[in-house]
């Protein structure tokens, strides 16, 4: 295996299974896996984000989780070139790095090889568009990003105001197009992609389930605790799913089985735009349904696939 450049992508929405699936592959392969997941990059967010537990990260060697403070920013640029980086070191030591996670964004940024504009934030700017958001409405700020770049606009659901705003902020700062920016040049890697799936009234239960284990492992005393430690509810960390609700919950007086209700909510609302995602950026995706599939068969043709191209 000397030289090789496989990479698996394991991806998914999520509650489907992508971690106790891809640790059971990684042991079979002598794998490593490397996280594509935007809120497990965050120290001390542990249970809002289901991080691999201790436990599961002493099996399996676990990569770009507990990266930065929650009031530290990690933008995609970053991301991008610290998964490469671990990538291709677990295929220096003759291991296959699975990418295991169900932010497409992180994904299809490394399978692509997306060029992405370093721009620095501006915070006065971003201020003033989030503000505009906030008195306009989502809808009014995106038809803004829809002046300034169509195509960005396309791809960029209205909600995610986040990615609008920094659209537009690349947009105003380069004089260019993000969209002209962020041209592509694959890395290379030989991929096998493999989609975990299920039928979405499932997943929605198992999504409510876990949210309700959650609760029940402490998911309120860490978001107490990152208050109690100064981190802002406006973070953009604590804007996940979960962490805004409960926040509400301590600070605004909202009752707690309202927005535990609201967490499970706006969850199967992520796991729609998740499948959106997937299905616009789909370069072969092996989908495979949990509940048809056992986990056994899956692994079995990927070491099949692992033995083919050694």
């Amino acid at each position: 295996m000397a030289g090789h450049n496989l990479l698996i992508v394991i991806l998914g929405p999520t509650a489907v299974g992508k971690t106790g699936f891809s640790i059971g592959l990684a042991q079979e392969i002598d794998a490593e896996i490397v996280s594509a997941d935007s809120r497990q990059i965050y120290r001390h967010m542990d249970i809002g984000t289901a991080k691999p537990t201790q436990a599961e990260q002493q099996k399996i060697q676990h990569h770009l989780l507990d990266v930065v403070n929650p009031d530290e920013n990690l933008s995609l640029a970053q991301y991008q070139k610290l998964a490469n980086t671990a990538i291709r070191r677990i295929q220096s030591n003759n291991k296959i790095p699975l990418l295991v996670g169900g932010t497409g964004q992180y994904i299809t940024a490394i399978v692509e090889g997306w060029s992405i504009p370093e721009v620095p934030p501006n915070p006065q700017l971003r201020s003033e568009l989030e503000e505009l958001a906030k008195v306009q409405g989502a809808e009014h700020l995106h038809n803004q990003l829809q002046t300034y770049d169509p195509v960005a606009a396309a791809n960029i659901d209205y909600r995610n105001v986040r990615r609008v705003i920094r659209a537009i902020e690349v947009c105003i700062i380069t004089g260019q197009p993000i969209s002209q920016l962020q041209q592509k040049s694959p890395p290379g890697y030989n991929i096998l992609h493999l989609g975990l799936t299920l039928d979405r009234e499932i997943l929605y239960q198992r999504a409510d389930h876990r949210i309700d284990i959650m609760m029940k492992l402490g998911f309120l005393d860490e978001v107490k605790r990152l208050l109690g430690q100064g981190f802002s509810r406006r973070l953009p960390s604590m804007s996940g799913l979960g962490y805004a609700q409960l926040a509400a919950h301590l600070l605004d007086h909202r009752a707690l089985d309202e927005m535990v209700t609201e967490t499970k909510n706006i969850t199967h609302d992520f796991i729609r735009r998740q499948y959106t995602w997937f299905r616009g950026h789909d370069p072969g995706i092996q989908w495979h349904d949990m509940t048809k599939t056992p986990p056994e068969i899956i692994t079995r043709s990927v070491v099949n696939w692992v033995k083919e191209q050694i």
